[in-house]
């Protein structure tokens, strides 16, 4: 990933797929209007923000390429739902009232119809088969990675697009590191009884001995791998969002007062 300033907006997009067929990003908190503990690129008036600053905030992601009546946002549970989005769809969640709850997955074969999933430490996964000319856009909290959010994404496609795993690229953005995501040991059982591949990924904590730390972007991208989309296709962040959140909003390390990061991707007519 690598870090691109326009009109005064500071965001991230994948060099795997930064490419002419799709437009994308991942947001940080700088380039909008909010103020305080919201500063100021933040996505989400449900933490308390003013709704003025947030469509405001929404207008300037709207001038790097992403139409608001063009997006369609997610309405997250931290569960596996995911939703083919069609033209009919667009605007919903922002200029139109969203008829679907549950659904933190969406996958389009639509151009100019924007998909917009939401984060503050959770694991954004992106998607596009440049052959079939599909993208996805799923969140992955730590239910959506034991639940394999990624993979259904993939199967998704697959069934509504007839996408090859082995044709579509994938990013995996900003998001609490491997470091950083301590959790209660019945957490980590959790994933080690649901997933046979999760022991590789969960490290006992040496210093509390009811914590382990779990690698969320490690065991998403090897679910993606069992899936069939290869390793050179799936591009890790390197980046942690509870270790800088002088970029990003971090629930960890801030709590429910704060700002959301937001993920968009669409299809360029």
């Amino acid at each position: 990933m690598f870090l691109r300033n326009e009109k005064d907006i500071s965001y991230y997009v994948f060099e795997n797929l930064d490419v002419a067929d799709i437009n994308h990003l991942f947001t940080t908190r700088h380039g909008g209007v909010s103020e305080g503990i919201y500063s100021s690129m933040n996505l989400s008036p449900l933490g308390g923000d003013s709704l003025e600053a947030v469509m405001q905030n929404y207008q300037l992601i709207a001038g790097l390429g992403f139409p608001v009546e063009s997006m369609v946002l997610s309405q997250q549970s931290h569960g596996c739902g995911i939703r083919q989005v069609t033209a009919a769809d667009r605007g919903k969640g922002m200029v139109h009232k969203r008829d679907y709850s549950n659904i933190d997955g969406l996958i389009t074969d639509v151009p100019e119809v924007t998909l917009a999933t939401f984060y503050a430490d959770c694991v954004p996964l992106y998607f596009y088969d440049p052959v079939q000319q599909a993208i996805g856009l799923s969140h992955a909290g730590w239910r959506g990675t034991l639940g394999q959010i990624g993979a259904k994404t993939v199967q998704a496609m697959t069934d509504s697009y007839d996408s090859n795993p082995a044709d579509i690229l994938a990013g995996i953005g900003p998001s609490i590191c491997k470091d950083c995501f301590e959790v209660g040991n019945e957490v980590a059982q959790e994933f080690l009884q649901s997933l046979d591949f999760a022991i590789d990924f969960i490290v006992p904590c040496t210093e509390k001995l009811d914590k382990s730390y779990i690698d969320l972007q490690g065991i998403n991208r090897q679910s993606l791998m069992y899936a069939g989309v290869p390793a050179e296709n799936i591009e890790l962040p390197g980046i942690c969002t509870k270790e800088r959140t002088d970029m990003f909003y971090s629930h960890r390390a801030m709590g429910p007062k704060r700002g959301t990061l937001a993920a968009f991707m669409c299809l360029r007519g």
